[in-house]
C-alpha cells in the first residue's frame, strides 16, 4: 500500500490538519495527546502525541469532520460531527448510529508522518493545511489603553459569568472573557466540580452596552456597495464584525435569560429543565462568534481600516427583545431566520470577494460560513428537543413564533443544501410571513 510523507513530526504542531490528495479525496489529520491505558494503534510520537486520519466529510450527511468535538471513551477517541453529532472512533471509524466512515493507518518513520492509503501508486499529497482553532487576540496599544479584563473568582456561577460578559462592552475584553468562559466550563464538565449554573440569581442587561461605537438605526446604514473597491469591502467586513459582536451577547444572553425555562408538561411527560448539554452548546456557539469577530476585526486592520471606523445598528438585538418572553420565540428568530439568513447570504458575498482577489477575507469568510451552519443546527436541535417534550410540532411551532415575533416576510433566494445541512427543509421557511411593518432584507447573522 502506497505511503504519503505528511512532513517531520517536529514540524505538525497544530491539533488538526486538512489533506487534499492528488486524486482530489480530502482528509483530516488529527494530533492529540496520548491517553493513559489506551490500546491505540495510531502513530505514537514525541512528547506523547498521536496521530489520526479519517475522511474530511461525515458519511451520514457530509458535515465537516474539521469541526468535530472531541471525546475520548473506552479509553479511545471519539470525533462526532458538528451538524447532527454522529460519534466515530477514530482507530475504527465506527459509530453508534450504525455508519461507519473511513479512518486511514497513520505512521512515523525516521521522524515523519505518513499516512497509508489504500490507493494505487501515484497518489500524492497535494496541499496540508493546518485548521485554525484560535481566536485572534489583540496585543496592540488600543488594548494597553483600556486594561486587562476583569475575571470572575472560582466561585462564581455560569448565569454570573454571562451577566458579567454582557455588561462588558470593550470588544477586546468580551472576546476574551467569552472563550475563557466556554473553556472553563467545559473543563469543569468532565471534572467532579461542574459550574454552578446560578439560574434565576441574576438579570440580564436589557441591550448590552457598546464601547465608543456610533449606532444608527438599520435603514440609516451607508451603502457597502458591491465588494469591487477596497473602501467596498472594508464597509462588508465591518457590517459583518458588528453582526458578530451581537452574535456573541446573543448566545451569552440565551443561557441567562432562560436558565430558568422549563417545558410545559403534558398528559404523557412532565415539564423538564434545560439539561446542561444545552448551555455547553450556546457557549460553542459563543465562543465561534468571538472568534469570527476577532479575525473580521483582525482582517480591518490588515486592510488598514479598524472596528469602529464606521457607524453600526443593533438591529439584530431588537429581534433579541420581541423574544426575550419565550425561549422557542427567541430561537425560532435568532437562530432559525437570521442565521439561516447567514447561510443564504454568505456564499455570494464570499464570491463577491473572491471576484475582487481578496482571498484572505475569503478564508476567513469560509470559515464563518461552516461554523454558521452548526449554529443553525444547534437553534434546530434546542427547538426540536423542547417540541419533543411538549409533543409539538417543531415546524409548526417555528412558523407561529415567526409569524408572532418578527417583521416581513421570509425571503429567498434560499440555500437550501446549506439549510437542509442544519436540519430546515422548505416546510420551515417556504411562504412565510411575520409581523406587517418589516423594512428591507433580513439581518444575515446572530
Amino acid at each position: 500500500m502506497p505511503m504519503i510523507d505528511l512532513g517531520p513530526a517536529e514540524s505538525l504542531t497544530n491539533s488538526r490538519y486538512s489533506l487534499t490528495l492528488s486524486n482530489h479525496k480530502r482528509l483530516i489529520l488529527f494530533r492529540l495527546p496520548r491517553i493513559s491505558q489506551s490500546r491505540t494503534p495510531a502513530a505514537l510520537g514525541r512528547h506523547g502525541w498521536i496521530y489520526y486520519a479519517m475522511e474530511a466529510e461525515c458519511p451520514h450527511a457530509g458535515g465537516p469532520m474539521a469541526d468535530a468535538h472531541i471525546d475520548i471513551e473506552d479509553s479511545s477517541y471519539v470525533a462526532s460531527c458538528p451538524w447532527h453529532a454522529y460519534d466515530f472512533n477514530l482507530d475504527t471509524g465506527e459509530s453508534s448510529y450504525g455508519v461507519k466512515a473511513c479512518t486511514y493507518p497513520v505512521r512515523l518513520q525516521d521522524g515523519r508522518v505518513l499516512l497509508q492509503l489504500a490507493e494505487p501508486e501515484g497518489v500524492r499529497l497535494s496541499t496540508i493545511q493546518a485548521i485554525s482553532e484560535k481566536v485572534k487576540f489583540k496585543h496592540g496599544p488600543r488594548q494597553k489603553l483600556t486594561g486587562p479584563p476583569t475575571y470572575l473568582d472560582d466561585n462564581a456561577t455560569l448565569c454570573d459569568w454571562c451577566v458579567h460578559v454582557l455588561n462588558t462592552s470593550d470588544p477586546e475584553h468580551k472576546i476574551e472573557l467569552t472563550t475563557h468562559l466556554f473553556s472553563v466550563f467545559a473543563t469543569r464538565e468532565q471534572s467532579s466540580t461542574p459550574m454552578e449554573l446560578g439560574a434565576g440569581t441574576v438579570v440580564a442587561p436589557d441591550e448590552p452596552p457598546r464601547h465608543d461605537l456610533r449606532q444608527v438605526k438599520p435603514g440609516q446604514m451607508p451603502k457597502a456597495g458591491k465588494g469591487g473597491s477596497l473602501k467596498s469591502r472594508i464597509a462588508m467586513l465591518h457590517a459583518l464584525a458588528n453582526i458578530e459582536l451581537w452574535a456573541i451577547d446573543l448566545a451569552i444572553d440565551i443561557c441567562v435569560r432562560f436558565a430558568t425555562f422549563h417545558t410545559t408538561a403534558t398528559t404523557d411527560s412532565v415539564s423538564q429543565n434545560l439539561p446542561r448539554t444545552f448551555y455547553y452548546d450556546w457557549l460553542k456557539v459563543a465562543n465561534d462568534e468571538a472568534k469570527h469577530f476577532s479575525l473580521l476585526r483582525s482582517r480591518l486592520e490588515e486592510l488598514g481600516s479598524f472596528f469602529g471606523s464606521l457607524p453600526v445598528h443593533h438591529g439584530l438585538w431588537e429581534s433579541a427583545t420581541m423574544t426575550a418572553h419565550d425561549l422557542r420565540a427567541r430561537i425560532s428568530v435568532i437562530a432559525l431566520v437570521h442565521e439561516a439568513r447567514g447561510l443564504d447570504i454568505n456564499p455570494l458575498t464570499i464570491e463577491k470577494f473572491r471576484v475582487a482577489g481578496d482571498m484572505d477575507s475569503v478564508d476567513v469568510m469560509t470559515i464563518i460560513h461552516n461554523d454558521e451552519i452548526t449554529h443553525v443546527t444547534t437553534g434546530h436541535r434546542w427547538l426540536t428537543w423542547i417540541c419533543q417534550q411538549e409533543n409539538t410540532d417543531p415546524v409548526q411551532v417555528f412558523r407561529t413564533n415567526v409569524q408572532r415575533h418578527f417583521r416581513g416576510s421570509v425571503k429567498g433566494p434560499f440555500n437550501a443544501e446549506a439549510r437542509q445541512q442544519a436540519g430546515m427543509d422548505k416546510h420551515y421557511y417556504e411562504n412565510l410571513t411575520g409581523l406587517p411593518g418589516g423594512k428591507g432584507q433580513i439581518i444575515a447573522g446572530g
